[in-house]
């Protein structure tokens, strides 16, 4: 197969794990960003920096010119003209993998299937907007970029994860319960406990771009998640038993939580609809997921060598006191 790969972004989370899994396998790789962020391969010999703007054309050009990539990851293509442009500047490559997302899927259906659960519409002013609410959109747009170039011959592909946890984690969406079970007796989760998000292990992640630039098929999109699918109350107990701790969980409804002026999606990692990915096509191309204890294994140790907390993502502990209080009334 190839051997040098091309990571555009590749120095905070999922990019970050994805040169990790291809130095693994024995790439030579190079990152492509705009060296905003610390680059934590600065000193590996295997890792190149090519600095430039992927929003650029003429920026991508001269990074395909100058690394004549076998495989591209494409980690930061937010807009479809992103995937447009790279699947025309990468036409030659042995494999294109552009990261999309399990937001893309535009039809509430359990579970969410390639091929079968339609996609988000996109509008030409969602295609350059830059909202949290365009998102799904956006990544669906990328995939039909994805779709599109692959008539044309492109050896391009989509890889779609839900929420994804583990090291290096700036969103800080899963420090916020880590913090939670370490810090307090008392856990808060809001709901019954029984709503589903389906998530992914970065490592994961990881492990699929490469398992689809090696093995999958040009054109087609494979979605990527955990191999057990929590429910929320049940992410609160595996975070506690990989801290090593005993907490107490208390569910709090709509009704507890407005004594507070809180509302369930006020907490991170919350869907009022289920969302699961069935992943059987990236299995069968040889991937598995990693188990939930080695998972939050890493998670916690990574987390408790960082400075984050998560605690911006969700409800402070003074309003969920003041919920405890109301539910110890009743």
């Amino acid at each position: 197969m190839s051997n040098h790969a091309l990571v555009i972004g590749g120095t905070r989370f999922i990019g970050r794990h994805t040169v990790e899994e291809f130095l693994d396998a024995g790439y030579d790789v190079t990152v492509f960003n705009r060296g905003n962020h610390d680059n934590p391969f600065a000193a590996h010999d295997d890792v190149a920096h090519v600095e430039g703007d992927r929003t650029e054309e003429g920026a991508l050009r001269l990074a395909a010119e100058r690394v004549d990539p076998d495989v591209v990851i494409d980690c930061v293509a937010y807009h479809p003209k992103d995937v447009r442009v790279a699947t025309e500047v990468f036409a030659d490559v042995d494999a294109y993998v552009y990261i999309s997302s399990g937001a893309s899927y535009g039809a509430e259906r359990i579970p969410k299937r390639e091929g079968d659960t339609p996609l988000h519409d996109c509008t030409a002013e969602q295609a350059t907007d830059d909202s949290m609410e365009t998102y799904g959109p956006r990544k669906a747009e990328g995939d039909r970029a994805v779709f599109a170039a692959a008539e044309r011959g492109v050896n391009a592909m989509a890889v779609r994860p839900p929420v994804v946890y583990g090291p290096h984690d700036y969103t800080e969406r899963f420090d916020y319960w880590i913090d939670r079970v370490e810090h307090h007796d008392e856990v808060i989760v809001p709901g019954d406990g029984t709503n589903l998000w389906h998530l992914v292990y970065v490592g994961d992640v990881g492990s699929a771009l490469r398992t689809v630039a090696e093995e999958g098929t040009p054109g087609e999109a494979y979605n990527v998640g955990d191999g057990h699918a929590p429910t929320l109350g049940e992410w609160v107990e595996l975070v506690a038993d990989a801290c090593d701790t005993d907490i107490d969980v208390t569910f709090a409804g709509a009704r507890e939580l407005a004594a507070a002026d809180l509302e369930l999606t006020d907490f991170p990692i919350y869907r009022e609809s289920p969302h699961l990915l069935e992943t059987a096509k990236l299995r069968s191309l040889g991937w598995a997921p990693t188990p939930h204890d080695e998972a939050l294994a890493a998670t916690v140790a990574d987390h408790r060598d960082s400075d984050r907390t998560g605690r911006e993502n969700g409800p402070d502990r003074e309003a969920e006191e003041r919920v405890l209080g109301v539910l110890e009334t009743l």
